[in-house]
């Protein structure tokens, strides 16, 4: 077998496909990083309004169409690559990509359509128009992206995944900011290109979010290229089900999870629209500051929350997010083959890796917020002030949600594709009631503790369905000690902050040190309250 067949089809374990997943991730998550913290330091509060103005409307639509089909291509690949239906799984991959493409088109001129309408009437911000509008395509080829993960996801190769992330981060950080810093220093030259901009600042964003659309075109261009340098497995059985057949069993899982994931993605219109619109009546608590006039108040104090506190927030879920794709495809074998003790240690492993990761993350974002957001945003001291409180608030939500995007995976892969959607639908009637409850008193502090709430409730849901469903029990103890080390590490890491800054060190000789001592700290508690590690992560006979 030649070199380019093995790297297409080498299959990797839970824990190997995952790590592989997790560090694709984090890679991408570090791009994306430097891509959006020096965007932010660019545009500003005022600016970054109209950035996530266009990712509330895109991420409905991109979750709707593509969330969803990712892991539905990999369930049907997976149940057909272990019987050995080859065929089958190319046959699943050539359908799926012919039905969703349309989809894409679809979502792709929806969004464009509405961009204007939603610009103006819903938001009240004609120039966010731009930045809604430029987004559009990431629909069509986010799909066909989805597709090709899921097939080598669903054939356990997870190295096209972490590749085509990989890609997407450069192209996103590259393109992104060098769009973006063309329009900032040539202001001139693109409003007289354009006469009815008003603000750069709304087309600066455009700028930076048409580098996001040209980062989901070059993940696509990248399964094109694999396409041709790695040949699909052949032989096996020869079995065939009908188009109409993959169609319908496509949809029938796609769609719940889709819908889920529209759900979740609704809470950041939520924000969106409750945090601009009771700002505005009930005013923030907050001095205007510096260049900024009391209308565009509510603006920025979105701007800087959705720009800031919620990009930090989403850092350590987006990579524990992979856990969900590794424990897909073990949980529906170990079901399918009624192995109970192989679901149990699939879980354990997934929920408490997703665990032991998020909280000491948690606890050193919460005792670290203001050098972590100082250092990040040095430019934007107004908005990095603004989002301290807020970014604690969200702390414990974090871990939450960490755990409970492994358990979405994990109940789709037990036959509940539905059971996400209404959870979701529950968390996001939680976050709108507490937004509109909490932020005329707390102002944008209360959008994040209705967050947090929401997902805590999203959690605890979550795993009762989950253990009721699959018939395990999960071992408390492990979970114990990881928050009692948890707490450990936010001690000191705080104890080491307050030394550190009491000897007027740097910032971020103030992060470094927190971040080892409390890592330290962390890793020593775990290791001694753990002593039987073999229950934590049970290795397969």
């Amino acid at each position: 077998m030649s070199n380019r067949r093995r790297f297409g089809l080498k299959r990797q374990d839970f824990l190997k496909g995952s790590i592989i997943l997790m560090i694709s991730a984090a890679a991408a998550k570090l791009l994306g990083a430097v891509f959006k913290i020096p965007l932010t330091n660019i545009l500003g509060g005022i600016g970054m309004s109209y950035f996530s103005c266009a990712y509330s409307i895109f991420m409905p639509v991109y979750a709707l169409t593509v969330t969803g089909l990712s892991s539905a291509v990999a369930r049907m690949t997976a149940q057909s690559a272990a019987l050995g239906m080859y065929a089958n799984a190319a046959k699943v991959r050539r359908t799926a990509l012919m039905l969703f493409s349309g989809v894409g088109l679809v979502g792709s001129l929806l969004i464009f359509l509405l961009a204007k309408p939603f610009s103006l009437y819903f938001i009240g911000s004609p120039e966010a128009y731009g930045a809604v509008a430029m987004i559009a395509p990431s629909v069509f080829f986010g799909c066909i992206t989805a597709v090709e993960r899921g097939y080598y996801e669903g054939m356990s190769n997870m190295y096209p995944t972490a590749f085509s992330q990989a890609a997407e981060g450069v192209v996103k950080a590259v393109a992104g900011l060098m769009l973006c810093g063309y329009v900032t220093s040539h202001p001139g030259t693109v409003m007289g290109l354009f006469p009815d901009i008003t603000d750069i600042r709304g087309a600066a964003a455009a700028a930076g979010v048409l580098g996001v659309t040209l980062s989901t075109a070059g993940a696509a261009l990248f399964f094109g290229v694999m396409r041709l340098v790695v040949r699909p497995h052949r032989g096996g059985e020869a079995h065939l089900m009908s188009g109409r057949a993959i169609v319908r069993e496509l949809m029938a899982t796609a769609l719940p999870v889709g819908i889920g994931a529209l759900v979740t993605n609704l809470t950041a219109v939520v924000d969106m629209w409750t945090v601009i619109g009771c700002i505005s009546r009930f005013g923030s608590g907050i001095k205007a500051p510096a260049g900024v006039t009391a209308g565009e108040l509510p603006s920025f104090v979105y701007g800087s929350f959705a720009g800031i506190a919620l990009t930090v927030f989403g850092l350590v879920p987006s990579v524990t997010n992979m856990l969900g794709k590794g424990a897909l495809t073990c949980i529906a074998s170990a079901c399918g083959s009624g192995d109970r003790a192989a679901v149990q240690r699939g879980t354990m492993q997934a929920l408490l890796t997703a665990v032991i990761i998020s909280v000491p993350a948690a606890a050193g974002l919460f005792v670290l917020a203001p050098e972590v957001l100082g250092f990040l945003y040095p430019r934007q001291s107004d908005e990095a002030a603004l989002c301290i409180a807020p970014l604690r608030y969200l702390m414990a939500g974090m871990v939450c949600l960490c755990a409970s995007y492994p358990l979405f995976s994990m109940l789709q892969a037990a036959g509940k594709p539905s059971a996400p959607l209404k959870i979701m639908l529950a968390g996001t009637a939680v976050k709108l009631a507490g937004n509109l409850l909490l932020i005329p008193f707390m102002g944008v502090d209360g959008a994040a503790f209705s967050t947090t709430l929401c997902y805590a409730l999203i959690l605890c849901l979550s795993l009762r369905i989950y253990i009721t469903t699959v018939k395990i029990k999960i071992h408390i103890i492990p979970f114990v000690n990881a928050l009692y080390a948890g707490f450990m590490c936010g001690g000191s890491a705080y104890l080491t902050a307050c030394t550190a800054k009491h000897r007027e060190l740097s910032r971020l000789t103030v992060i470094g040190a927190s971040a080892v001592v409390g890592g330290t700290v962390y890793i020593a508690f775990l290791r001694a309250l753990s002593a039987d590690r073999t229950t934590v992560f049970p290795r397969d006979k």
